[in-house]
């Protein structure tokens, strides 16, 4: 498999038989038994809302091969070995380039993805969120290809705090490109859900997965086979919130303390962080077992809902608790780096380069993402650590950098960016009458105590959970 999974593979053996696919509804054609729940994945998504993170699937006896991993079959016995590693992320700091010759090596490296990413014989787009990952794939395909014609494809979440709209339409106008836009209503959610659940093949995680879904519709509509995607930067650049606690714990580890105090107090400046968050993350770091289990209960996530029977599963083998895995890549000092190479490899970016993967496979579109080469992985993971998060807060800060004069400053400077998100809690509400009738269905699972769901779910309704 890829060094990032980029494509899933599935496999199985059934009597003399070795079954494998990229996607779970074959996989379970091919089988002549039927697939039975796996119990702890079961229970690891409802209560932790962990999936992709392992071997292990939502099926018994059903795995997926993890990236940068490979099998060796033997054909005469049908013997299958033990799974190995053939691609590991160095997390070594062994660039001595300055700041600004980082960024400038950067920049080459990227528009050479982007060049070899734009290879096709047939038209291309790419999808546009407004956030910087996957503004700058547009604006560099423009930089390397100034007459060609760019169709953009976006989801767009109008009359919405968390509409990026104004930042499409910046980059749209930047770039000279065709602009699809696509607007999502909870009928129509409701309405496509069935196709979109068989499509992923196992469950997911939120209903930004549909907005997703309804980009490549848009591009399947207009005739577009193969698109670029932003995906897998935030793993590589310290995205998100710039993991604060692998940060401070670096430069703890150093000695820097001074310094982790300074950007503790600077990380906390920015929007929607706080410096208590920050002091969260550090303990979490330093916590492990029994004392991680709760600092979790005290942030409200708790391993024992009253609304699945834990004792039922335990009885069963299943594992209570969250599944707290550790990066096998560390490094004193590199705690930041150890992280990324983990979300690049195992928990993290996998789920969502399974959900695009699905996704672009439902409407045959070929969906790329050049941020995701081996080179540039091993290039970024060997940068001091703040390059990609700076002192003073700043995410990605080297991309940054590097995208000057490329990607409008505006877009660079943005301290707002809300992620890839849908109106969630809106369209539950528009459909609770349909999802209240949803949760009355008998699962037949007898774990689950959907009476007690059915009140957690009125308690969110009513804005009390």
């Amino acid at each position: 498999r890829d060094p990032f999974g980029i494509k899933p593979f599935y496999y199985t053996q059934e009597g003399d038989n070795f079954l494998f696919a990229s996607e779970m509804p074959a996989l379970k054609a091919l089988k002549q038994n039927k697939v039975q729940l796996n119990w702890q994945r079961a229970y690891d998504y409802l209560v932790h809302g962990d999936y992709d993170s392992q071997t292990a699937t939502f099926f018994e006896d059903v795995h997926q091969l993890m990236p940068g991993h490979l099998l060796h079959l033997d054909l005469s016995n049908g013997q299958l070995t033990a799974p190995q590693q053939w691609w590991r992320p160095r997390i070594e700091q062994t660039s001595t380039l300055s700041f600004s010759s980082a960024a400038d090596e950067l920049r080459e490296r990227f528009l050479h993805n982007i060049k070899l990413h734009l290879r096709s014989d047939v038209p291309l787009g790419a999808a546009l969120s407004g956030g910087l990952d996957s503004s700058a794939v547009v604006c560099a395909m423009r930089k390397i290809e100034p007459d060609a014609a760019i169709n953009t494809f976006s989801y767009i979440a109008r009359d919405s705090a968390v509409s990026e709209e104004p930042w499409v339409d910046l980059v749209n106008a930047q770039v000279n490109a065709k602009a699809h836009k696509v607007l999502v209503s909870p009928q129509e959610l409701s309405t496509d859900l069935d196709d979109m659940i068989h499509a992923q093949g196992e469950p997911f995680g939120s209903t930004s997965i549909y907005a997703q879904y309804r980009v490549f519709k848009l591009a399947k509509d207009n005739a577009i086979t193969v698109t670029l995607d932003g995906q897998g930067a935030d793993e590589l650049l310290a995205g998100y919130h710039g993991y604060p606690g692998k940060r401070i714990k670096s430069m703890l580890e150093q000695g820097h303390y001074r310094q982790a105090l300074n950007f503790a107090r600077q990380w906390s400046t920015w929007p929607d962080r706080s410096l208590k968050h920050c002091f969260k993350t550090v303990v979490a770091e330093c916590a492990e077992g029994p004392l991680y289990d709760l600092l979790r209960r005290g942030n409200g996530m708790q391993a024992s809902p009253s609304w699945i029977d834990t004792q039922m599963l335990r009885d069963a083998g299943v594992h209570i608790g969250y599944p707290q895995q550790k990066s096998p890549y560390d490094l004193p000092g590199r705690k930041l780096a150890s992280e990324l190479a983990f979300s690049l490899t195992h928990r993290g970016l996998q789920s969502l380069l399974r959900h695009g993967d699905r996704n672009s496979m439902r409407f045959s579109i070929e969906s790329r993402v050049p941020f995701l080469t081996s080179d540039m992985a091993d290039f970024l993971l060997s940068l001091p650590e703040n390059y990609l998060i700076s002192q003073s807060g700043e995410t990605k800060s080297v991309f940054r950098a590097a995208m000057r004069g490329i990607v409008p400053d505006a877009i660079l400077d943005r301290r707002d960016k809300v992620g890839f998100s849908t109106p969630e809690q809106v369209w539950l509400v528009q459909l609770a009458e349909q999802i209240r009738g949803w949760l009355k269905i008998d699962l037949g699972l007898p774990f689950l105590n959907q009476p007690q769901i059915l009140e957690e779910f009125e308690k969110i309704i009513s804005g009390k959970a």
